[in-house]
């Protein structure tokens, strides 16, 4: 559109004037509105671009597919999920068999302390399915990472009747095969289970479940 210029002149009672549009105001204006959106545009991309997060940090959270069928009874693996390490066990039926018999032997057999079990895993085995224990290897004590000692009986630094578990070699804090810490140890609590899900009966997703989603 065009844009007129009105000139009021000095002498009363003359006429205003109007000047036809200066088509090299227009043209300046113009551009000026133009490279004024190409800078701003400029801006704002990069701007923009540190919200979304970076390769590194979508890796760090993403969820792990783990598959069950390549452990063995008795066998352990450790996956990495958040930075941290996480212990899948496919437990034997007379690994089963010893969880309940150590209530007593432990700070919290029941997993009624919060923030580190979920409520599908406040059972005698702290998982979904009694054959298959997921939990991070990280000791609630001061953060090292604990030992799988998965046979049994007496061995340096654990008791004589010893049914398996793990030993974190820092303070001596032990936990069962639930991940669940024994009485007077330094470790406040037993072992995080982290969130989880089966994708399948032989497959599961770690960083996945009802209350957190990927």
């Amino acid at each position: 559109m065009s844009q007129e210029t009105t000139i009021h002149p000095d002498d009363e009672g003359a006429a205003p004037l109007t000047l036809p549009p200066d088509p090299s105001r227009r043209f300046w204006i113009g551009a000026t509105c133009a490279v004024g959106g190409v800078a701003g545009a400029g801006v704002a991309l990069p701007f923009v671009s540190t919200f979304a997060p970076s390769e590194k940090a979508r890796a760090a959270g993403a969820p792990v597919e783990f598959d069950l069928s390549v452990l063995n009874p008795g066998e352990l693996r450790t996956v990495e999920w958040r930075g941290k390490p996480v212990w899948v066990m496919r437990r034997t039926k007379e690994q089963l068999a010893t969880l309940p018999k150590l209530n007593s032997e432990l700070a919290d057999p029941n997993s009624e302390r919060p923030g580190y079990t979920p409520a599908y895993a406040k059972n005698d085995w702290r998982s979904r399915k009694p054959e298959f224990f997921v939990g991070v290897a990280i000791c609630t004590h001061l953060g090292c990472s604990p030992t799988p000692k998965l046979e049994t009986g007496p061995q340096p630094s654990l008791p004589n009747n010893w049914e398996g578990g793990s030993l974190c070699p820092c303070h001596g804090s032990t936990f069962d095969l639930a991940g669940r810490v024994y009485k007077n140890k330094p470790a406040p609590d037993n072992l995080e289970v982290p969130p989880y899900q089966y994708l399948s009966e032989t497959k599961i997703i770690i960083g996945v479940d009802e209350d957190n989603k990927a």
